[in-house]
């Protein structure tokens, strides 16, 4: 399999069936066939060989898509650019990942002409939506190329993307995502979502919504709905309004979203009279999600909620916590499942490793490890990290965890998050659960500040709920009651917005650095 074949399959099912929908704009499968098809013939022409870099630089757009997929049709690696992060962070990336060939929109042409004397090895600059200085206009280019599907050998080890991680820890490295590990991504995917047959032996076709940016989850986790020749309706950003409107007239039946805009969504008034009958999969995943609040979206939306966990080393891919198992015996599953990432996938394996990669026994905690098809090729032009990161054929995820008898996997920090206070392990994750179930916390991040007794102390640092109040006394007994006083936190520093990365993640790192300016502890 090619990532471009589970394209090509919902085109084979229904060639004149809706594909992508924006707005007003409609392009049928048959339609997205041909321009990615001309496309790619394009970049052929052009010299492009298998596995160069391209990399689309555009909000959530139907013809950025469709680069994306002409680019796999082509044989080429895919760089996912995050239009919300910084110009000088995609240039980074643009000139660390050695693109050759840039889609973009006309928006960002500004932006683009200010870092092309640092992008030497970007030989193409194709502006997808009119015309920009110094590049093609693709509408003609495209339009002059071939409609046949370009002979194109693809060996299952070929880089297919090279995804930036988040730079939360620093400069992003370059993930190789191959079309075996993305393919996998599918097949567990495919594995869990069922959608049922009627009486002709005829499926129901998936709508997928895109409302997250496709640079990220959401345009991997269209893939599926493609292979069952499905729709993809996409939105240009995440805001309530456009999202409740596009689920209620186009009936979707899956999305994803991060916590973070699930829990905006909850607490819009009205919430409760949208039509969300159609939904049969609302996939979260990316971050931690709130017990409450997933309860609470659970009442919401209904028996959908499917939780995903990966990253880019190991695409969306690694654990599934399923619809059915947020239930039990006629009620919500038990806090302890509701909390975990859910079971390993089928095609995924998962172990709990100590410092010296001995395999720990269920119910211990240690780093979280996988192997498996679903693991990335490696660092790009990075092999000392990846010999550091996989190592004999375990991928360690820099998360730390256990697995409990009934095989649910449980996340309790990341390596570097872990707060060592008065010779105590402290996970920041599991003070934030409790923090986050307060009504009037929206968001927070715990983490460890110097202090002369204890090495670390505990703080939090707290996002409130518009119009709503909360002390940090009455937060600090929340967490005493549930957690004990060593895991509790000592302060409580209210802020109006924690600073996120351009998908919605905490920055922790920003969060730690003006208490730690000046002191010894290493944040990797």
């Amino acid at each position: 399999m090619a990532v471009i074949d589970f394209f090509d399959r919902g085109f084979r099912i229904d060639p004149d069936g809706d594909y992508l929908l924006c707005g007003d704009q409609r392009y049928t499968y048959r339609q997205a066939h041909e321009i990615t098809c001309r496309i790619a013939n394009g970049l052929i022409a052009a010299g492009c060989a298998k596995e160069a870099k391209a990399a689309v630089w555009a909000t959530n757009d139907p013809l950025a898509w469709l680069c994306t997929l002409a680019i796999w049709r082509a044989g080429l690696a895919w760089v996912p650019i995050n239009y919300r992060n910084a110009s000088e962070e995609n240039g980074y990336i643009l000139a660390a990942f050695d693109c050759e060939v840039l889609f973009f929109q006309a928006a960002f042409a500004e932006q683009i002409a200010a870092l092309k004397a640092a992008l030497p090895k970007v030989r193409h600059y194709i502006c997808i939506d009119g015309e920009a200085p110094g590049a093609i206009a693709m509408q003609p280019w495209m339009a002059a190329q071939a409609t046949s599907v370009p002979q194109v050998t693809t060996a299952m080890e070929d880089v297919c993307a090279l995804m930036p991680t988040g730079g939360t820890t620093g400069r992003p490295k370059g993930v190789m995502n191959t079309h075996r590990s993305i393919s996998t991504m599918v097949a567990n995917w495919l594995s869990v979502m069922s959608y049922p047959v009627n009486q002709h032996s005829e499926m129901q076709r998936p709508v997928n919504l895109a409302a997250a940016p496709l640079t990220h989850t959401a345009g991997l986790f269209s893939l599926m709905a493609a292979a069952r020749g499905g729709t993809l309706v996409i939105i240009p950003r995440p805001e309530p309004a456009l999202l409740l409107d596009a689920i209620e007239r186009h009936r979707i039946t899956e999305l994803f979203l991060p916590p973070t805009v699930i829990y905006m969504l909850l607490d819009l008034p009205g919430i409760e009279k949208r039509d969300f009958s159609s939904l049969r999969y609302f996939l979260y995943g990316a971050a931690p999600m709130s017990v409450e609040k997933l309860k609470r979206a659970l009442r919401t939306f209904g028996p959908v909620m499917i939780q995903g966990f990966g990253q880019s080393e190991a695409p969306a891919g690694v654990a599934c916590l399923e619809p059915a198992e947020h239930f039990r015996n006629g009620g919500f599953a038990p806090d302890s499942t509701l909390a975990s990432c859910g079971r390993p996938f089928a095609l995924t394996q998962v172990s709990i490793q100590n410092d010296r990669n001995e395999i720990l026994p269920d119910g211990e905690v240690g780093e979280i490890c996988v192997r498996g098809d679903i693991l990335m090729k490696g660092y790009y032009k990075d092999p000392e990290r990846t010999a550091e990161t996989v190592v004999n054929g375990w991928l360690h995820m820099g998360d730390v965890g256990f697995i409990d008898p009934n095989g649910y996997l449980h996340i309790t920090d990341r390596k570097k998050d872990m707060i060592i206070s008065g010779g105590f392990n402290v996970f920041s994750a599991e003070v934030e659960g409790v923090l986050n179930s307060h009504l009037a916390v929206q968001d927070c991040a715990v983490i460890g500040v110097p202090d002369e007794k204890w090495g670390e102390a505990v703080k939090a640092v707290v996002e409130l709920n518009p119009g709503m109040s909360a002390t940090a006394e009455e937060l600090i007994a929340l967490c005493k009651e549930k957690l004990g006083s060593v895991k509790a936190p000592k302060t409580v520093d209210f802020v109006a917005k924690l600073p996120r990365s351009p998908v919605g993640k905490v920055l922790k790192r920003s969060v730690r650095e003006p208490f730690w300016a000046g002191k010894e502890r290493q944040i990797n």
